[in-house]
């Protein structure tokens, strides 16, 4: 890909990358991991490296026989070992500890594009030995590099709408984009869940991410969601945790400092990517002919800001915060005993004010307003 957007993590990658320690980059199939990895090769020496893809049986098969012997012949004179889709491979956890502790000076990245198999097997035995790295859609930190704000201003119908896979930047007519993202909806968005879990129900998962994609901005019931699906809440729950940790959607909870009005027990889901929220509602209608603009600015700011935090290394929790007589703040963030509360707004001219509540439990919190006019502010 002759434009390729330099990743925000691209700086950080390279030092991240050490002897004797596994830098593991996660994120959801597509977001470009194996491009940026590929980016990463081309500014060391050739030949010092062996590349390996989890889900080609061969490559899996040579970690198979785990015994130092078999690594030190596997790995002589290499000084980096790059595991892609590393999930797939039984074992992987125990497989990279022997190599990290057993090979001196060995560097190892492992990408993967699920938290479950990853974090489960991996978690345990590399305690102490592994950095992790977290790769998502484009996020507007990296448009911005090439593009100046008027493009940005124009090109940000385009983001609310398709989202920022980074090969949509190929298309660009609007149709070969809704084309790519149904692409990426039926052949690779569930894919890890539908292998490592044995999950039969694909259908299930789909009808439950569509409730979600109605839902965004508001709070989420989960027996509601069971009895709508005709599931358990538990099944409900365990699908929502396995979404999460493909990284489709991420949970926020909602504030709370023990005020008695104060809503706690629900969430509020929202999608990484916008452009797959409205792939799976189907709809990728224009902002002027919607009725969805404000759930789909929500869950922009909402998802950028993620992405604003983890490329900045910015320690934070987000909230929502709401009370049971509908006082509410879309957007509210905790660092150290800080609080930050901030309202969405697409209308720039609606006026918004701190909600009474809020102001009076949390006198020493901000506030703010994000709409058209200050959000680049917000999210870069």
């Amino acid at each position: 890909m002759e434009n390729y957007l330099k990743r925000a993590l691209f700086q950080d990658f390279g030092k991240k990358v050490l002897p004797n320690k596994v830098l593991i980059l996660l994120g959801a199939r597509r977001v470009g991991k194996t491009e940026l990895i590929k980016n990463y090769l081309q500014t060391i020496p050739t030949g010092s490296y062996l590349q390996l893809n989890g889900e080609d049986i061969n490559d899996a098969n040579l970690l198979k026989d785990r015994s130092v012997a078999n690594y030190k012949r596997l790995l002589l004179n290499i000084d980096l070992l790059v595991i892609d889709e590393a999930q797939t491979i039984p074992d992987i956890g125990l497989i990279l500890k022997l190599i990290v502790d057993s090979i001196e000076g060995i560097k190892i990245i492992a990408t993967g594009s699920s938290v479950f198999d990853l974090n489960n097997h991996l978690g345990e035995p590399l305690v102490g030995r592994k950095n992790t790295l977290y790769l998502f859609p484009l996020a507007q930190i990296e448009f911005s590099v090439q593009e100046n704000y008027k493009q940005t201003v124009e090109n940000l119908e385009q983001r609310l709408l398709f989202g920022g896979y980074p090969e949509l930047v190929q298309y660009p007519d609007w149709e070969d984009k809704k084309d790519y993202l149904f692409e990426i909806i039926n052949s690779y968005l569930l894919k890890d869940i539908l292998v490592f879990e044995g999950i039969k129900h694909a259908d299930k998962i789909y009808d439950l991410l569509r409730l979600i994609a109605y839902q965004l901005g508001k709070e989420v019931s989960l027996q509601e969601l069971a009895n709508q699906l005709q599931m358990s809440k538990n099944t409900v729950a365990n699908y929502l945790d396995l979404l999460s940790k493909v990284f489709i959607v991420f949970k926020v909870e909602g504030f709370s400092r023990n005020l008695r009005k104060e809503i706690v027990k629900s969430s509020r889901w929202y999608f990484y990517d916008n452009g797959i929220r409205n792939g799976i509602i189907n709809n990728f209608n224009r902002l002027d002919s919607r009725n969805d603009v404000g759930d789909l600015w929500e869950n922009y700011l909402a998802s950028e800001r993620i992405k604003k935090q983890n490329y900045h290394k910015t320690k934070t929790n987000n909230y929502f915060w709401r009370t049971y007589d509908q006082q509410e703040l879309d957007w509210l963030e905790e660092k150290a005993t800080v609080l930050a509360g901030f309202e969405f707004k697409w209308n720039e001219y609606k006026n918004t004010k701190i909600p009474t509540a809020f102001a009076k439990a949390y006198p020493e919190a901000t506030f703010e307003v994000i709409n058209k006019s200050n959000y680049l502010d917000f999210i870069m």
